[in-house]
């Protein structure tokens, strides 16, 4: 019985920590708890393992390197964790989410299922901007769910719109788990970016396609803004001039750029172009020209600083200018600018968002703590080789492979959030997928897809939690039109969420059968035969592969004779003639 469990200490440890997790224990502390325990179970037992287990009381040593080296405290890619989460916070609190659901809303606002449609943008413009999914379901389900329900919105497609949204932010870069998620596979976090853009924005797409069946399937679910809500008016016709102008701005100022900029041309013509249409948007608001119509002027000015910021930190990371932790940093400071410019930057807002920023942190300082001192009993125990064996043996090969694993984190998914997956479950799974030869930004790129699930599984997703504490749980008077609202059920929110993550899973497998909307980050392939290797000429130097020179009896001009001694200006002496061999005579060594 004990060979049994010493040859069996793997999948003992890893049942272990899932109980652990089931009965309630912090996922920090379970996993250090069960490493400890099973470290000294290991080394007691280590003499009737067979050789299974290599575990040793010194091997405690190396615990304070793994916490002290590159993996935790020094890991500089973990650095841009918090400077992403404050800088999120405080978009948050500067009361962007706001500004932009409002612009947004009234813009699609003529259309059926218009509010739904700006949920949707306007989720996926907080992603790009905060990486943070509590700071966008938190703010959209203040601002719009009151909204969505004054118009006679349905119930479970408001809440669903709004949580699957919120989670774009976890796909979608600047996102804390591919973050991780690189940093765990070992990959550069600016691969997983490009990686992951398509993948994100093709979410999107399918989240307004469902949109737009559900409008045509259940017109009365979401009906179009009456004419007295749309307080912008109307000038779609002015916004589509305006881009043209800032599009023919921008193709000029490329023109005129290109001869001496290069490659860098088009985005510093895209950039005139934005930043003139924005300025003269700011003029004609101040000065009262009326050359823009008022829905005009303020998608204009709503839309621009985000979109600026988004090329300030995703911009500068893809190419090449700035590190992700740099560009973080650089968007915690365009974040505080763009609350000061608001006039909503002050020292409370401050203090929340350092606040909220330090206790994340922590939570992902802990768990990535427990995460090390776990991994060393399990390597110890030869748990790799198990898990690789475990999903090698697969059948299918890498798709059947692929297909085990996302259900498999699908299903943790259901108990475990997102920090927690990518702490105990991916370092396991990447050397069996890295030994199948599957690429890990793939790989990692279809985990995130399926760890945002994590998000909307009822009945335990974060986002659906979110929702929940700021949606009406009692009837209330709306303030607008005086009419009594019934409030949203957790079980309204709970049903919405199920489409949403029905996408999400065909999401997994589109990835899957279209792996270049994600290899895509490597650029255009390159065929060898095309490169062409020239080497500067040497002298006195015949080219490499050329017959050599025939420099007569005393040797070309210029060209040293390596045979002698050097010559530091004497006469240089006669050379005696060699003799002629004697080829009737057999050679003498």
């Amino acid at each position: 019985m004990i060979e049994f469990i010493a040859q069996n200490m793997a999948p003992i440890m890893f049942a272990s920590l899932i109980i652990f997790l089931l009965i309630g224990y912090p996922v920090a502390f379970s996993l250090a708890a069960n490493g400890l325990l099973f470290f000294f179970i290991g080394v007691l037992l280590s003499p009737y393992s067979g050789g299974s287990i290599n575990l040793a009381w010194p091997l405690l040593y190396a615990l304070p390197e793994n916490f002290y080296g590159n993996r935790v405290m020094s890991n500089e890619t973990l650095l841009a964790i918090p400077f992403f989460t404050f800088m999120g916070i405080v978009l948050e609190r500067s009361g962007m989410a706001e500004d932009l659901l409002d612009t947004i809303g009234q813009l699609f606002g003529p259309i059926r299922g218009g509010l739904a449609y700006a949920v949707i943008f306007v989720g996926a413009l907080l992603a790009a901007t905060t990486g943070v999914v509590a700071a966008s379901v938190i703010a959209m389900g203040l601002i719009s769910l009151p909204i969505m329900l004054r118009y006679g919105y349905d119930r479970r497609l408001a809440s669903g719109v709004i949580a699957a949204s919120g989670t774009l932010a976890q796909i979608i870069p600047p996102s804390l788990v591919l973050i991780v998620l690189a940093d765990q596979l070992g990959r550069s976090v600016g691969d997983m970016y490009a990686g992951a853009l398509i993948p994100g924005l093709v979410l999107t797409g399918i989240y307004m396609l469902y949109i737009l069946i559900m409008s045509i399937v259940r017109p009365n679910s979401m009906p179009a803004l009456p004419v007295e809500a749309r307080t912008l008016g109307h000038g779609v016709i002015s916004l589509i001039v305006a881009l043209l102008v800032a599009g023919a701005i921008s193709y000029a100022a490329y023109r005129y750029l290109a001869p001496t900029h290069g490659n860098n041309a088009d985005i510093l013509g895209a950039t005139v172009g934005v930043v003139v249409i924005y300025i003269v948007a700011i003029a004609d608001q101040r000065l009262n020209i009326h050359m823009m119509s008022k829905l005009a002027q303020q998608v204009v000015i709503v839309l621009i600083p985000p979109l600026a910021l988004i090329f300030l930190v995703l911009g500068t990371i893809f190419l090449g200018i700035a590190t992700p932790t740099e560009g973080g940093a650089m968007g915690a400071v365009g974040a505080l600018i763009m609350a000061a410019f608001k006039g909503r930057l002050s020292m409370d807002v401050i203090r929340q968002a350092l606040a909220s920023t330090t206790r994340l942190s922590s939570f992902v300082l802990f768990i990535l703590i427990g995460a090390r001192v776990f991994s060393l009993t399990f390597y110890g125990v030869n748990g790799q080789k198990w898990v690789e064996h475990l999903l090698i043996s697969l059948p299918g090969g890498e798709i059947g492979f692929l297909i085990g694993v996302n259900v498999l984190v699908f299903v943790l998914a259901f108990f475990l959030d997102f920090f927690e997956l990518a702490f105990i479950i991916v370092p396991l799974l990447a050397p069996a997928a890295e030994k199948l030869g599957i690429d890990l930004i793939w790989f990692g790129v279809l985990l995130g897809v399926n760890m945002q699930t994590s998000f909307m599984h009822p009945p335990f997703g974060f986002a659906l939690f979110y929702l929940r504490s700021v949606a009406a749980r009692v009837p209330y008077l709306d303030r607008i039109t005086g009419k009594k609202i019934a409030p949203v059920t957790t079980g309204q929110i709970y049903w919405g969420a199920v489409p949403f993550v029905c996408i999400q899973v065909i999401m997994i497998a589109l990835t899957i059968a279209f792996p270049q909307m994600v290899m895509r980050y490597k650029g255009a392939a390159v065929e060898p035969s095309t490169i062409d290797i020239q080497l500067p000429g040497m002298p006195g130097l015949t080219p490499l592969g050329a017959p050599p020179a025939d420099t007569g009896a005393a040797g070309a001009a210029g060209t040293p004779d390596l045979s002698q001694p050097p010559n530091f200006g004497d006469t240089a002496p006669a050379k005696p003639a060699a003799p002629a061999p004697d080829l009737s005579q057999p050679p003498k060594f």
